[in-house]
């Protein structure tokens, strides 16, 4: 998705090989007295949404414990991050972008419903406008980031008493963006613009596909499109992660006992998911019916 945390929306067709398996992908990682689970989530869930499946409460209840993305994303925290990083009332957008992209910009703040219009994008750096035209349009269509996946089981495992770890914090997040050069996030904020009108359905076909188990879907949906379209922005927000998060999980697996791990369905698809990087270092990941 386009945050790391929320999207990287792409095209609408689904495989249809993995629908017969009718719930989310599940893997397994074994060594010596060492498991780990994993599991890939999704950010926003329409409140209805059944997504929860026997082997997966098994996993769950044989954890110890729970890694996310992240932790520390109270809306104090986070607000304070954006304040810090996303804002720029001394470079408005206008003076960056021609004048048919700021009629562009004007009409997809509408489409998106964004409070304030395009006025409220101009004060932020680029990253942080396309990721608000990426959220608004979703939250006006119902998907709410308190039934995303992470939060639902960090909830669950802190009920029972288990800790919770963020693989990563909010800053480095807000930064994976922040840190990008000025025509990268140029880059970023003109793709949000093409895709704006339709990120809703895009997202929710994205659900469609989790919701199957379906990761060759998942892999088209989400990091085909952005590899294809920027290679540079796709390494930053998917294969140095996934390496990152491959590294730390290695590590676990040197550890006795049983860990869970959640992170963004794209980071368990395609030819640089986490279970690549595993299997660069020899760790075989299998996937569980």
């Amino acid at each position: 998705m386009r945050r790391p945390f929320i999207r990287l929306l792409g095209a609408l067709l689904l495989s249809l090989s993995a629908s017969a398996l009718a719930h989310p992908a599940l893997w397994v990682a074994r060594q010596g007295s060492s498991t780990v689970y994993l599991f890939g989530t999704v950010h926003l869930l329409p409140h209805d949404t059944d997504w929860r499946f026997p082997a997966l409460q098994k996993a769950l209840d044989q954890s110890q414990a729970l890694y996310i993305e992240i932790t520390d994303d109270s809306q104090a925290h986070m607000t304070a991050l954006v304040l810090r990083y996303g804002l720029d009332p001394a470079h408005p957008l206008s003076s960056l972008l021609t004048q048919q992209e700021q009629v562009r910009l004007a009409a997809a703040a509408k489409t998106a419903g964004v409070p304030g219009g395009s006025a409220t994008l101009n004060v932020m750096h680029p990253w942080l406008a396309a990721l608000t035209l990426s959220v608004a349009p979703l939250l006006k269509a119902g998907l709410d980031p308190r039934q995303g996946v992470d939060k639902q089981l960090k909830a669950q495992m802190s009920a029972d008493g288990k800790p919770v770890h963020g693989l990563e914090n909010a800053a480095e997040q807000i930064r994976f963006f922040a840190d990008m050069s000025p025509s990268l996030q140029l880059s970023f904020l003109r793709q949000t613009l093409d895709d704006t009108e339709n990120a809703a359905t895009e997202l929710k076909t994205l659900i469609d596909a989790w919701k199957r188990g379906d990761t060759d879907a998942i892999a088209r949906l989400e990091s085909t499109e952005l590899r294809q379209h920027d290679p540079r922005l796709y390494r930053i927000l998917i294969v140095r992660r996934d390496q990152a998060w491959a590294v730390k999980i290695a590590s676990m697996l040197k550890q006795p006992g049983t860990i869970f791990v959640a992170v963004g369905a794209a980071h368990l698809a395609g030819p640089d998911s986490v279970q690549a990087a595993l299997a660069a270092r020899g760790i075989r990941v299998q996937r569980l019916p």
